[in-house]
């Protein structure tokens, strides 16, 4: 189980890592919408940080395939909630964003609820 919690922490490091950099790309292009279709996606054809975001999203994908060769999905998966926590974090340090102390307590929620399915 040990390698299997590894392998999971390092998706959703990854999957973290990469939701970060789509959010800072799309703050780069702006709102997508219907109405702006082709200009924006133009501009997120040229917008790195949305490929690093792509490109670490797959990588957590290949950790998270190893992770299920080796393990239940009924184990692995609430496991997948440490992300939510992580994107709290981040997004508080790194994007700037205000976080409210209800988001904070739901968090610890989270982490609670991960504690008690990993040792199930």
């Amino acid at each position: 189980m040990t390698t299997a919690f590894l392998l999971v922490l390092i998706a959703v490091l990854f999957s973290v890592t990469g939701e970060l950099f789509l959010k800072e790309g799309m703050t780069r292009v702006g709102v997508l919408s219907l109405a702006t279709l082709g200009p924006t996606v133009g501009r997120m054809l040229r917008t790195w940080p949305l490929y690093a975001g792509l490109g670490s999203i797959a990588c957590g994908a290949l950790f998270w395939l190893a992770a299920l060769s080796r393990v239940d999905l009924s184990w692995a998966y609430p496991l997948l909630s440490m992300g939510y926590i992580l994107v709290l974090i981040f997004s508080w340090l790194f994007l700037g964003e205000t976080v409210s102390y209800i988001r904070w307590i739901g968090a610890i929620l989270v982490v609670i609820g991960v504690i008690l399915v990993t040792r199930s």
